[in-house]
């Protein structure tokens, strides 16, 4: 399909070549990349994703679909995976090992019920929104929402009872809901002992639970089981060490600001990643770089015996990804013309005004940026809950893996963002035909 893209350079070379006006241009212009972007037709074809035969949205996609491995050329850096993996020895040394371990409060619930709670709602896309607490409260308040043979009679009913059904895509939601339970009536089990159904065999488990069509793709099965071997309850487990880092927008960004993933070009934005084909090509790499890291850690350092990849996640993802590895340090601007830094966004009034008396004078948040790009950038760090706890002993000033980083450039890299295939506002609802405009991605 490399012929569509030509077809692309040489309509914009006619147009710039023409000697009509520049708004005509500017008009011709416009027209041909939206038609080359944006315009599906008949002529074009199918794409097969999510079990289902799609029209491709665009000449655009239909190329992208066919080059972008080769395009982007993600490459795992084996000297990188040697660096990080140094930098986590320390950090296991500086910390006693703790921040590998890290367990959650889990509210005084028992192993099957922590299990329960977990897999009837992890594969729930809450974005945030709801905490193993408040789940965890919802449960104790009335155990018959997390009966699975109710959650299959009424899935709506279960979605509405954990304070999702405000979240969008609720089809979306009924239907991973039935469908873990299914998986779960199908096997004659129950959460907690679901595994054993697998021989406890976690790679096993795995493959099916996302093979169920219920919600779990890699990202959340590794989590769920990761936390049931480090929480104890799925106990004697084989091939645990198969089960990767969590890849998220914050681990792939902290891959790829260390240099242990690399692409030819910066990533796309999602408005380019039509299918999000990117999107599942830089997750399945990124698992695939801290694996890497993780084999380089345990040949250099054996004793130190990190049973799989999946214990950096807690490290990786909570401390380094969402503490450290953020624009978190806020410059601020007061009415006086006063300048300085602080750790929050929140921040009102003008410290330097009030030690000269002159109180309750005003200030704006004029930027932020990353604490690592600046001097005083442990006015950030040291605020972090990472540093004030007693997991960072001593308090770090200063990110893990900021040598790595400065040696390898890249900090400024951003992870990929995806936009749902399906759904309202996902790409099958904004299809426009040639020659008919409109259609387009909605908020």
């Amino acid at each position: 399909m490399k012929s569509a893209m030509q077809n692309f350079y040489d309509n914009l070379e006619k147009i710039y070549g023409s000697e009509k006006t520049e708004l005509e241009k500017s008009r011709l212009a416009i027209k041909t990349i939206n038609e080359f972007l944006y315009t599906t037709s008949d002529e074009l074809g199918e794409t097969f994703v999510l079990d289902q035969n799609y029209k491709y949205f665009s000449e655009f996609h239909k190329f992208w679909h066919s080059n972008y491995k080769e395009i982007l050329d993600l490459k795992i850096d084996e000297n990188a995976c040697t660096k990080v993996a140094e930098v986590l020895h320390d950090v296991f040394i500086r910390t006693n090992g703790r921040v590998f371990t890290e367990v959650w409060d889990t509210q005084g619930l028992s192993n099957e019920e922590i299990c329960r709670v977990r897999l009837l709602t992890a594969n729930q896309d809450f974005r945030g929104s709801r905490s193993f607490q408040e789940l965890a409260q919802i449960y104790k308040n009335d155990p018959l929402i997390f009966d699975e043979n109710n959650i299959q009679a009424s899935p709506n009913n279960f979605i509405n009872n954990i304070n999702t059904a405000s979240l969008s895509q609720n089809d979306k939601r009924i239907n991973f809901a039935k469908n873990i339970c299914k998986f779960l009536i199908e096997h004659k089990s129950t959460p907690y002992s679901i595994i054993s159904c697998f021989n406890n065999d976690v790679e096993l488990f795995r493959k099916q639970l996302i093979n169920s069509n219920s919600g779990y793709g890699n990202k959340k099965a590794d989590m769920l089981i990761r936390d049931m071997v480090v929480l104890g309850i799925w106990k004697n487990v084989t091939n645990f060490e198969k089960i990767d880092v969590a890849s998220d927008i914050n681990t792939v960004r902290v891959a790829l600001r260390t240099g242990i993933l690399k692409s030819a070009i910066p990533l796309v934005s999602s408005f380019l990643d039509i299918f999000c084909y990117q999107y599942g090509y830089v997750d399945q790499m990124s698992a695939q770089a801290w694996r890497k890291v993780w084999e380089k850690w345990n040949i250099l350092y054996p004793k130190e015996n990190i049973k799989s990849p999946c214990l950096l996640d807690y490290f990786i993802y909570n401390i380094v990804g969402k503490q450290l590895c953020r624009e978190s340090l806020y410059h601020y601007l007061c009415e006086q013309g006063h300048y300085f830094k602080w750790h929050s966004p929140r921040k009102k009034y003008c410290n330097i005004c009030h030690e000269e008396g002159k109180l309750n004078v005003l200030t704006k948040c004029i930027k932020r940026t990353l604490p690592c790009n600046d001097l005083e950038g442990d006015i950030a760090i040291c605020k972090t809950l990472f540093a004030e706890s007693n997991i960072a002993n001593p308090n770090y000033k200063q990110c893990p893996f900021y040598e790595v980083c400065q040696e390898c450039g890249n900090k400024n890299l951003m992870p990929p963002k995806s936009i749902s295939i399906l759904g309202q506002t996902g790409w099958t609802s904004a299809y426009s035909e040639k020659g008919a405009g409109g259609g387009g991605l909605m908020a």
